[in-house]
C-alpha cells in the first residue's frame, strides 16, 4: 500500500501526530502490513470544501504482532455532495 493508493490528491496538509509508539522491533525479512481507522471527522468552518480528519494508524508484522502505532490529524478535501 501506497500514499497514492489511500490519500494522494487529497491531503491538503497535514497537522500532527501524536500517540506515536513502536511496539516491537521490526527486522529483515518481516512483512509490514498497515491497517488505518478514522478516529473522528467534522467539516470546516472556514472551508466548506476541506474538514479535519483524525487516522489511527497501525503497523502489525507477519505474526500480528503491533510494530508501529500512531494518531495523525490531517486536513482533508471533502468529496463533493
Amino acid at each position: 500500500m501506497s500514499v497514492g493508493d489511500t490519500t494522494l490528491g487529497t491531503t491538503i496538509g497535514n497537522l500532527g501526530m501524536t500517540d506515536t509508539r513502536f511496539a516491537n522491533p521490526v527486522f529483515h525479512g518481516d512483512t509490514i502490513r498497515s491497517v488505518t481507522k478514522v478516529r473522528e471527522k467534522r467539516v470546516s468552518k472556514s472551508r466548506p470544501n476541506a474538514g479535519l480528519v483524525v487516522f489511527e494508524h497501525y503497523g502489525f508484522n507477519q505474526r500480528d504482532e503491533e510494530v508501529a502505532f500512531c494518531v495523525r490529524t490531517a486536513f482533508m478535501m471533502r468529496t463533493p455532495s
